[in-house]
């Protein structure tokens, strides 16, 4: 039962956002569906990828809170630390340490989130250097690689194959997204926090054991939303 309890508060979910294109209605009816000092936020940005990423990176947040644990979407306060982290206001007795993270870069925007460990959720887009070889570029991080990671990287491959695989061993890489989109999920022990978020926790002590058995379940796959659905999820 344990085991269920955790995993009903994991989530782990992806919006491409290059397949969302909505008109300018479209896009100030998602934005609308958020507190005003969000859509503010949004606003600052001067790029339409830009305010599509912030928009839906708002959207997964509200609709998994509102999903996963149930409160309704008006009285959800979502704040952020110092830091920038994200985190959940509403104090929730059953989900004390509920904590979630996002991550967007290139075409996805993405969302995890835990019971028990912090998470953190990182994702990365590929990208060839500009104005130096990609074997040029490597070798600025080859002090922080191992003889074994070095190997890996540059033996037999081709220039696109390189970076791939640098992405991969610079950090722990858990999915591949697409042939250009990486993701890596991080999970940890609550005391391990910075004091900033520390105190948006309710339950810093954990025995030994219950924080093994929620580190060690298995990751599952990433869940493809769409807009459409998010804000569905809001109106339900």
């Amino acid at each position: 039962m344990a085991g269920e309890h955790l995993s009903g508060a994991r989530r782990r979910w992806l919006v491409d956002v290059a397949r969302w294109r909505p008109s300018p209605a479209q896009f100030q009816a998602a934005a609308a569906l958020l507190p005003p000092h969000h859509r503010a936020a949004i606003d600052r940005f001067v790029k339409e990828e830009d305010r599509k990423r912030a928009l839906v990176s708002q959207l997964l947040q509200y609709s998994l809170v509102h999903h996963v644990l149930g409160i309704p979407f008006h009285q959800i306060d979502i704040c952020r630390t110092v830091e920038g982290k994200p985190y959940l206001q509403n104090r929730t007795l059953n989900f004390r340490n509920f904590n979630f993270n996002t991550s967007h870069q290139g075409e996805y925007v993405g969302i995890a989130s835990e019971l028990l460990c912090l998470v953190g959720l990182d994702i990365v887009c590929i990208s060839k250097p500009q104005g130096e070889t990609a074997l040029e570029f490597i070798n600025n991080f080859a002090s922080y690689l191992t003889d074994h990671e070095w190997n890996c990287v540059v033996c037999d491959n081709s220039p696109d194959e390189m970076l791939t695989e640098f992405y991969s061993n610079w950090r722990f890489w858990l999915f591949k997204l697409d042939e250009v989109h990486l993701a890596s999920i991080a999970r940890g022990h609550p005391e391990d926090a910075v004091n900033s978020y520390k105190r948006t926790l309710s339950n810093l002590v954990i025995e030994e054991r219950e924080f093994h058995d929620a580190l060690e379940m298995p990751e599952g796959a990433f869940i493809l939303q769409t807009v459409e659905q998010l804000t569905q999820l809001l109106q339900d």
